[in-house]
């Protein structure tokens, strides 16, 4: 385990984070010491009510003790309702913070973080470890106030009613503290291998469910069950190796505790000390009393551990690097001009470079499509425009500036991006369609983007029109028909700049009729880059730019091209003699 996320590290960690709500804080603490005090005020009257009260038929001091005690449980559940509401209040505050920063750190992040892990760990962060960091803590809390002077309270009381057998608990305290130590260092591992079986469940139920038509066309739903089954079964002995080590604090606490009850027993029956019944039985009942929060301040350390594991999950995920944003020019307005300038990139989790030294220019209002076979860096070049990368070498220019110079926000609002692969989100199409600047378009902006894109075809026969629910990612609607409302949300926002990646790779030929006409409603007067797969819906691209293995090996428009008989003219040939 680390230094810096170890037990009582871990609450240093959080007191940025609980400090703004420290008024809850303090109530609370000041409810679980009442609380604790009113447990051992209750045992401490044992005392004077066998010795003064019953044993001498004070009667009267019966019916005050009766009034006391009346007070005090009323006390005692007013506290514990007051630490239990403030704690949770607090603990609710904290858990909200704390998602919405790792939201926020995760909307931040590049595209070669979100890439590299998966989606059931990430979840699992933002979800599971966010609600155990905070019960942990808050759990160690009531552990450390309550049951600390709960455990001073009943010492006190024993030695108030004969400090010659009260000793016997210094003999205890040593054997606790042992035990703690030995039980903490075998808790640690466990949970981490529950937190990892945690994250392989929601990362399996989830590729389950959005690749349930490959398991079932590929007759795959055997190696699922197994699968799950073996991640679950994993998740179980985790779950069970955390039961077996907290577990055993309980009994062996409980043992030490009752060997010091018979050697006390022993004590009196051998009449080495003279002692009253009050006396005894305060003493008796106080050690008796006092093996709960010896058993609890045990587990401390387990709770402790649960919030240091995932204490260092989730600073360790706030502690990654965002996207780099330097940039002071905010990119308004602009032509469209491009240059590419000798630019190389190697993506993070390869040695070899995707792209080596590419360089071309593409001038305002032009039409530039990119070709060549899979892999050889066509998707590589369109996610550099808009940052999702950072080149290693060279220059990308907008307009004569360097990309860099400009914020995020404003190169990202000159560029409109469809992809093969549209993400709808769960919500109307009209939501869609105004996705992320909803305020900022009309009802009728949107319909009018729609009908440019081709899309109000299909919204007009549904039933709710662009007021249609369309599920998770668009489930309802077919390939032709996503790809529409992706154009149909570029469209609204008229961005100067466009990327069409593969976006008919995977239509039939009525929704690449349509979409393709939508496409050309959306190149008007705008930069356009296109990436495609069917050679036949780029031929009348201003130019043309074969990459192959990462290098630009030709250049031309599609006659030029073919007369070259060169990479293109083979690829060309190759889909339409096919």
């Amino acid at each position: 385990m680390s230094n810096k996320y170890n037990s009582l590290n871990t609450i240093k960690h959080l007191w940025p984070f609980i400090s703004p709500y420290k008024k809850a804080l303090i109530v609370a603490i000041f409810a679980l010491l009442l609380n604790a005090a009113t447990d051992a005020t209750l045992i401490s009257l044992t005392k004077p009510l066998l010795d003064n009260g019953l044993m001498d038929k004070n009667y009267e001091l019966l019916i005050f003790f009766s009034i006391g005690i009346i007070v005090l449980i009323a006390l005692r559940g007013l506290s514990n309702y007051c630490s239990t509401y403030c704690l949770s209040w607090l603990s609710g505050k904290v858990i909200t913070r704390f998602r919405q920063l790792i939201f926020n750190h995760l909307l931040k992040s590049p595209i070669s973080f979100i890439n590299k892990n998966s989606v059931g760990e990430l979840v699992t962060v933002i979800t599971y470890n966010t609600q155990l960091l905070s019960k942990a803590s808050s759990d160690a809390l009531i552990i450390l106030v309550r049951e600390i002077a709960y455990a001073i309270g009943l010492c006190i009381v024993m030695f108030y009613g004969n400090w010659k057998l009260a000793l016997v608990l210094i003999f205890i305290v040593p054997f606790v503290i042992y035990i703690a130590q030995f039980i903490a260092k075998r808790f640690r591992h466990a949970l981490v291998s529950m937190q990892k079986g945690i994250g392989d469940i929601t990362t399996a139920a989830d590729e389950m469910i959005k690749g349930h038509k490959e398991i079932l066309i590929f007759n795959a739903q055997h190696y699922e069950k197994n699968n799950f089954y073996s991640i679950n079964k994993f998740f179980r002995r985790s779950i069970l190796k955390i039961i077996l080590v907290s577990g055993l604090s309980t009994p062996i606490i409980q043992l030490i505790a009752t060997l010091a009850l018979g050697f006390i027993l022993y004590l009196v029956a051998s009449q080495a000390l003279e002692i009253t019944p009050g006396s005894f039985t305060v003493v008796f009942s106080a050690m008796v009393a006092v093996m709960r929060p010896l058993r609890e301040l045990t587990s401390v350390h387990l709770e402790l551990q649960k919030g240091s594991v995932a204490c260092e999950s989730l600073f360790g995920l706030l502690n990654t690097p965002l996207e780099v944003d330097n940039g002071t020019v905010e990119l308004t307005q602009i032509n469209g001009d491009i240059v590419f300038d000798h630019v190389t990139y190697t993506y993070p989790t390869n040695n070899i470079p995707s792209l080596k030294d590419i360089s071309f220019k593409i001038k305002r209002g032009e039409t530039v499509a990119l070709v060549g076979r899979s892999g050889a860096g066509k998707s590589t070049i369109a996610s550099l425009l808009p940052r999702f990368y950072d080149i290693s070498e060279g220059e990308i220019l907008i307009d004569s500036n360097n990309i860099k110079e400009y914020t995020l926000k404003s190169l990202r609002d000159q560029i409109g991006y469809v992809s093969q692969q549209v993400h709808l989100f769960n919500g109307t199409i009209a939501d869609n369609i105004a996705y992320g600047a909803k305020n900022r378009y009309s009802r009728q902006n949107i319909i009018e983007a729609a009908k440019q894109a081709n899309a109000m075809e299909f919204i007009d026969k549904l039933e709710n029109g662009i007021d249609t629910q369309i599920g998770d990612n668009g489930i309802l609607l077919s390939g032709g028909q996503r790809q529409r409302i992706a154009i149909a949300r570029v469209l609204l926002r008229n961005n100067p700049i466009l990327i069409l990646d593969e976006a008919t790779s995977a239509l039939d030929n009525e929704s690449e009729r349509l979409v393709q006409q939508a496409i050309e409603n959306l190149q008007k007067n705008r930069t356009s880059i296109i990436i495609a797969h069917r050679l036949s819906t780029i031929e009348q691209a201003d130019r043309i730019l074969v990459i192959d293995g990462g290098e630009l090996v030709e250049e031309g428009n599609h006659r030029t091209l073919l007369s070259q008989n060169g990479i293109y003219a083979s690829m060309y040939q190759l889909q339409f003699n096919s």
